[in-house]
């Protein structure tokens, strides 16, 4: 199986960059499962759900989100007839929405994709480590299901390289979000799960972490409150992750990082010839 994931969309500018880029992307790597996070997508907090309906008819199979998940209310009405959209699997119980979704892919492969947040220098959530352990003790990798995808939401990397190794083996792929910086450290653990600390952030990098410079250079140098952070909205890199999996085991079999557009250095993962015109 082929997957892509894309890091947080922050504002109008990551919005469209992704909404014109996914499709084309979706065909060059022949991907079968595109996940991205958009806790950011409404000016960069939280998630409008036509904003959602717009990822998904550009190709999005399932959205994640993060501590900002709630930030646009008319969401949380809207999630709970919405299974694609997936908040923190660690909210407490009652909170609306799921923090998992089972996809069934066209050919009648299943994947399951789940959003889990971190604790450390995070908001005081239910452990993410036993969440994500109880919610595996329903779906086995290579059995019931294809590919299992983990978004972890987390500011920590300590945290998020931990919880990579605690899954390692029974995961396809672990890829933390929320910095918004992409990391370096994407691979195949020794147990076979594709892990990266950080996919970055699908937005306009001329900026403090997708936000506008000005704003949030004043609120470190002064110290004093100001006018509410708005997006940057200058060209967009989206930034992301590839990963192909071994059909019979559903582990990772090569993983490389995506980042196209915009400022940062650019790398699009390599597809041998030939392999990558079947359909999305």
């Amino acid at each position: 199986m082929r997957i892509l994931f894309l890091g947080d969309i922050v504002g109008r500018s990551g919005r469209d960059a992704v909404e014109a880029q996914l499709p084309g992307l979706r065909r060059r790597l022949g991907i079968d499962l595109a996940v991205v996070n958009a806790e950011n997508a409404s000016h960069g907090f939280g998630l409008a759900p036509a904003m959602a309906d717009s990822l998904f008819a550009a190709g999005c199979d399932v959205i994640t989100l993060g501590n900002h998940a709630w930030d646009r209310r008319e969401l949380i009405g809207h999630i709970g007839s919405a299974p694609r959209i997936v908040r923190p699997l660690n909210f407490p119980p009652g909170t609306p929405g799921a923090g998992s979704v089972l996809v069934t892919l066209g050919d009648g492969r299943r994947a399951l994709v789940a959003n889990v947040m971190g604790r450390l220098f995070m908001d005081a959530l239910d452990d993410p480590f036993r969440a994500t352990q109880e919610l595996l003790s329903r779906h086995r990798l290579g059995t019931t299901v294809a590919a299992i995808v983990i978004d972890f939401h987390a500011e920590a990397t300590s945290e998020k390289v931990a919880f990579a190794h605690y899954l390692d083996g029974r995961v396809s792929l672990v890829v933390g979000t929320h910095t918004h910086t992409p990391t370096a450290d994407h691979r195949v653990l020794a147990g076979g799960t594709a892990f990266q600390a950080d996919a970055g952030m699908c937005g306009d990098y001329d900026s403090v972490i997708g936000m506008g410079k000005e704003g949030s250079v004043a609120r470190f140098v002064r110290k004093m409150p100001g006018e509410r952070l708005a997006p940057a909205d200058g060209e967009a890199t989206i930034c992301g992750l590839f990963v192909e999996t071994d059909d019979r085991t559903g582990l990772a079999r090569t993983v490389a990082p995506l980042r196209t557009g915009g400022l940062l250095s650019q790398a699009m993962p390599e597809i041998a010839s030939g392999e990558a015109a079947r359909p999305a």
